[in-house]
């Protein structure tokens, strides 16, 4: 019975390590009350995954060019149909475009759609990058092959995004 205890012990503790943190990155321009401005150093990243053994992180490094407020239609977030590590370039095109989103689990929410809600939309000027270049280096993200989405990456080209999808610069990669 021991062993038996111990071995359930440790297969929980193992998965705990290794397991994906559920909750996504809060944006560091959530909590500052004067959000985003010009000229702010930002990085987009994904990949990270695990607490024992991480996965890789790829980013994207820039700084604000420009920035807007809109009115955005909540609705559903559109289903694709297969789990998020079998998602395609255009997939993630896809739930991007229509970001932000409801997960259909979310019925309080979706109930009351649609709503109008501000979201704040930037435009980085894009400065450095590290990109997965194989499935063997990481697994097809909204970084993939020296692109962000659909559109290829080059120092001083600017890309449009959803500033919470963002973190402020800390230190130097």
């Amino acid at each position: 019975m021991r062993r038996v205890l111990a071995v359930v012990a440790g297969s929980l503790l193992a998965a705990a390590l290794l397991a994906d943190d559920a909750a996504p990155a809060a944006s560091a321009f959530s909590a500052a009350s004067a959000g985003p401005q010009l000229g702010d150093c930002v990085i987009f990243s994904e990949g990270g995954a695990g607490r024992l053994l991480k996965a890789p992180t790829y980013w994207l490094k820039g700084s604000i060019a420009a920035l807007s407020r809109q009115r955005w239609q909540l609705d559903r977030c559109p289903h694709i149909g297969k789990p998020a590590a079998a998602h395609t370039v255009a997939d993630h095109a896809r739930l991007a475009a229509a970001m932000p989103c409801v997960e259909p689990a979310s019925v309080s929410v979706v109930d009351t759609l649609p709503r109008e809600v501000e979201v704040t939309r930037v435009q980085v000027l894009v400065a450095e990058w590290e990109t997965p270049w194989s499935h063997q280096h990481g697994t097809t993200g909204w970084l993939f092959r020296g692109q962000f989405l659909e559109q290829t990456l080059r120092k001083g080209a600017l890309i449009d995004m959803d500033a919470a999808w963002l973190e402020g610069c800390e230190g130097e990669r």
